[in-house]
């Protein structure tokens, strides 16, 4: 509406200026196309207004929620089983600004996952809070290059349990939580979902703020001191930073029709402790869309963190895996609803 009146005032002046000037405003009967002409000029009214593009807006934004759900039940069923139901909440915001050379994009994802079985306490599934925000600049209209700064931070909401021990947790809200901040360079093409960020400086901040998982050193942090007989001397400390070099890619991609493929990479390593020794997260997520309400995803994550070690344990084949990192890998398949807002 606004883009009307905004058309029809410019129009309204251009006629009462051709007027005031002894300009000439001409129609074609046939084309029904309205002319303005002055002097040896002729302007095409009809054509400018039907060519007129208003820019595009500033602000983008995405809100999404969904909810899977999958549950299973038996009466009187010989072949035997438990019930069982399990539920899994995600959501996914976007506020992204881009204008001229200058873009920032913000995103926040959180996911909740539980699982209740006839026998069993509550089990949770999935846990995840996840902020990422980009502000870039470019020094040509035509580049597809921005130079970037980026802040990342995550963590999770509840405490996880190595189950069915669930008096010990291994891990909580802040413990750990990480915090990412570097200068670098992002190459992102126009109309294309695409991201690359390549930085050579980023502080990777480590946060344990449970003090009996810092005791334990867990995820990085120095564990504390004890003396000959036990007694704590010094408390573990609870945060732990490093300077290094950050590598993060993101895909998105139509596959096939109502069929979508996501990919996210990060890689880190620590210029002073064990350059060279990458960590690695990667997700990938296929989505079936069946409606505008109805999805079902695939998805798998793999982790590979040099801080985050594993007890020593013996494999049922006898063989002794000592304690230190392992590659940490995650799948699920769901079908669910999803509104977009």
């Amino acid at each position: 509406m606004r883009i009307s009146l905004t058309i029809f005032f410019f129009m309204f002046l251009a006629l009462a200026q051709a007027q005031d000037d002894d300009q000439q405003v001409y129609t074609n009967e046939k084309t029904k196309e309205v002319f303005i002409i002055s002097g040896r000029d002729t302007i095409n009214l009809t054509k400018i207004i039907k060519e007129y593009k208003p820019l595009p807006p500033r602000w983008s934004r995405v809100n999404k929620v969904g909810m899977n759900i999958s549950e299973i039940a038996f009466v009187n069923w010989n072949a035997g089983g438990n019930n069982s139901i399990s539920g899994l909440g995600n959501a996914k915001f976007e506020r992204n600004y881009k204008h001229k050379k200058v873009q920032w994009n913000n995103e926040m994802i959180m996911r909740y996952g539980l699982n209740v079985q006839e026998g069993q306490k509550i089990r949770k599934t999935e846990d995840a809070f996840a902020i990422n925000s980009t502000l870039g600049f470019k020094m040509e209209d035509l580049s597809n290059w921005y130079f970037s700064a980026k802040a990342n931070f995550n963590t999770q909401f509840t405490n996880g349990y190595k189950y069915p021990d669930t008096d010990t947790p291994i891990s909580g809200f802040m413990a750990p939580g990480y915090f990412l901040f570097g200068f670098g360079s992002e190459y992102s093409p126009e109309d294309k979902d695409f991201e690359l960020y390549v930085s050579p400086i980023t502080q990777k901040s480590t946060f344990v703020l449970d003090q009996d998982l810092a005791d334990q050193g867990a995820f990085g942090v120095d564990k504390a001191v004890y003396d000959a007989n036990g007694v704590k001397i010094k408390d573990g400390k609870q945060v732990v930073t490093e300077l290094g070099f950050l590598i993060t890619n993101s895909y998105q991609t139509k596959i096939y029709k109502n069929m979508f493929l996501s990919n996210r990479l990060t890689l880190y390593t620590d210029y002073l402790n064990s350059f060279g020794n990458v960590d690695i997260n990667w997700l990938l997520d296929v989505e079936l869309k069946v409606n505008d309400y109805v999805v079902a995803n695939i998805g798998t994550q793999v982790i590979y963190d040099n801080d985050v070690k594993f007890e020593e344990y013996e494999a049922p084949s006898g063989e002794k895996i000592t304690y230190g990192p392992r590659i940490q890998f995650k799948q699920a398949l769901g079908v669910g609803v999803i509104y977009n807002f």
